[in-house]
């Protein structure tokens, strides 16, 4: 028998002999559907209680029976009342609280999983067209996006590719360096292929400039290292981090005051030629350049921090592209051989300037196999046949240097450290298409000692170590039909299907999106 309690009101007003029924207020208590029900209900007036009561939970106030209350009852439905009352407040305020939460203003973020090269980019593009506002917080042009678009493709380096949704304003915030004749290089790119980017486009005026003596320098300095180089990009990212944090580095921001520019300009430069006596810098040809680019980019410099902030208490949607990727994280990759920023969640707070709590959602994205560029250990990289197939029909070339990466397995400890720091709260998963044609697909599950065979806990930071593990691997049926026309989850071949799971099992974060071909819409949504 299911029992449902009503609370009643009856007002002295209108209490009467005439009037007995009683007023209901509010229903306190949940109604089971079941067949058959008891309905118990409370009416209290002043000093007279009843006891309104129905084998027909359905039976209305005008048609129930009132039976008048003792003293004692009185007072029990009275403290019953009152123990409601306090309920009701605590769940409206609950529920004023979620409600709250509900249209709170967040900043979701789309971050690389592995070593870059995932296809943040693409990601970004389709979820820009949803959003206000799309930023860049680390790294410089070093980092490189590729998008297709209706056959036509666009590359990007600085800045942010959600440029392509016409209704976006774009940022490139403080914890970005930038080489500014790039920057305006890549602007009249657009501009060239009928996009706008007129009033679209804002530079911190605390992001850091990359000069051509920067990557001057870091050309040097990777040839100096000789077989033991870090396969930087040789954008210079690296020494205009490095005048960053020894305090004589240059700030968007500084071309507003020329005399300052050119006073700090002409420090920096002696510092460097004094410290690389093999460059040589011409000063004055330098500011007479830089004296015509500020005209071109104070216009665009604005206080992003106050910006984005602001924008963001106004209810303005807010996107950051990150760039690079975890594991060429400074701390957390596989140090030396790391880009020289931090390209995980907490560089979007300090590259864009906002608090942790107006973050929401944070996308890790991730290839159904694994790719890097330039040096370092690589666990499952696969130099045979596999690795050559997935190269050729990934098209595993960098968009920013054009060199060839290298391809494995899918490396699940990787993946699941790299969940560990950023708290994914979904993942995008890319190229699932290039695993069509292999018969039998690996999973890299866990590490363990070579040498001892213990099983290896999270990611070792020594490199010694991790050039040794022996990655455990997990045969998995492969697939020949074509996925790139699905547009369902369940349209994919059931071993593609099994695939995915098993990836989202392991990895222990629900995958959103799968990527099933290069244009921009061959994406699979999955609603998780």
């Amino acid at each position: 028998t299911t029992i449902l309690l009503r609370i009643h009101v009856v007002s002295k007003h209108h209490h009467n002999k005439q009037n007995k029924h009683p007023t209901m207020f509010r229903q306190a208590a949940s109604k089971l559907l079941q067949p058959s029900s008891l309905a118990a209900a409370f009416g209290i007036s002043g000093t007279a209680a009843y006891l309104i009561h129905s084998n027909d939970s359905s039976t209305a106030v005008n048609s129930t029976h009132l039976v008048k209350c003792d003293a004692h009852t009185n007072d029990l439905l009275h403290q019953l009342h009152n123990k409601f009352d306090a309920l009701q407040a605590q769940l409206t305020a609950n529920s004023a609280a979620s409600n709250e939460n509900a249209n709170e203003n967040k900043i979701d973020v789309v971050l690389g999983a592995q070593w870059g090269d995932e296809g943040k980019g693409k990601l970004v593009d389709m979820l820009g067209m949803h959003y206000d506002i799309c930023a860049r917080v680390a790294g410089g042009s070093n980092a490189g996006h590729t998008i297709v678009v209706e056959g036509i493709k666009y590359k990007f380096h600085l800045i942010p590719s959600g440029i392509l949704n016409p209704k976006a304003k774009c940022v490139i915030g403080n914890g970005v360096v930038i080489h500014l004749p790039g920057f305006l290089k890549e602007m009249q790119g657009l501009h060239d292929a009928g996009i706008s980017t007129q009033d679209r486009i804002f530079i911190s005026d605390r992001a850091h400039v990359v000069f051509d003596f920067h990557q001057e320098v870091d050309g040097k300095k990777e040839h100096t290292l000789g077989r033991n180089k870090i396969g930087t990009t040789k954008k210079g990212i690296g020494p205009a981090y490095a005048s960053k944090i020894s305090r004589n580095g240059i700030r968007v921001g500084d071309l507003h005051d020329w005399e300052y520019f050119e006073e700090r300009f002409i420090a920096l430069a002696n510092a460097t030629m004094a410290e690389h006596p093999s460059i040589r810098i011409d000063i004055d040809a330098e500011l007479a350049k830089y004296k015509q680019i500020a005209a071109k980019i104070k216009p665009l410099t604005i206080d992003t921090i106050e910006y984005i902030n602001d924008s963001w208490s106004n209810g303005t949607r807010v996107l950051v592209e990150g760039a690079n990727a975890t594991m060429l994280d400074i701390d957390f990759g596989t140090y030396p051989y790391v880009t020289s920023s931090n390209p995980s969640v907490g560089s979007v707070l300090t590259g864009l300037g906002v608090s942790p709590n107006k973050l929401s959602g944070i996308y890790g994205t991730v290839k159904a196999y694994c790719t890097r560029v330039g040096e370092g250990p690589f666990p499952t990289e696969q130099i045979n046949d596999v690795g050559d197939h997935l190269g050729t029909v990934g098209a595993e070339y960098g968009t920013t240097t054009g060199r060839q990466r290298r391809c494995g397995w899918l490396d699940i400890p990787q993946m699941q450290y790299s969940a560990k720091i950023n708290g994914f709260t979904a993942l995008n998963l890319t190229k699932l298409d290039v695993l069509t044609g292999i018969g039998k697909i690996q999973l890299g599950v866990k590490y363990v000692d070579a040498v001892t065979g213990e099983s290896i806990a999270g990611m070792p930071a020594s490199l010694r170590q991790l050039y040794k593990v022996r990655v455990v691997y997990e045969e998995m049926d492969g697939w020949t039909e074509d996925i790139s026309k699905c547009q369902r989850f369940e349209d994919l071949p059931v071993n593609a299907q099994k695939y995915v799971k098993r990836v989202e099992e392991l990895i222990g974060v629900p995958i959103k999106w799968i990527g099933v071909g290069p244009g921009r819409k061959d994406i699979i949504y999955c609603d998780v």
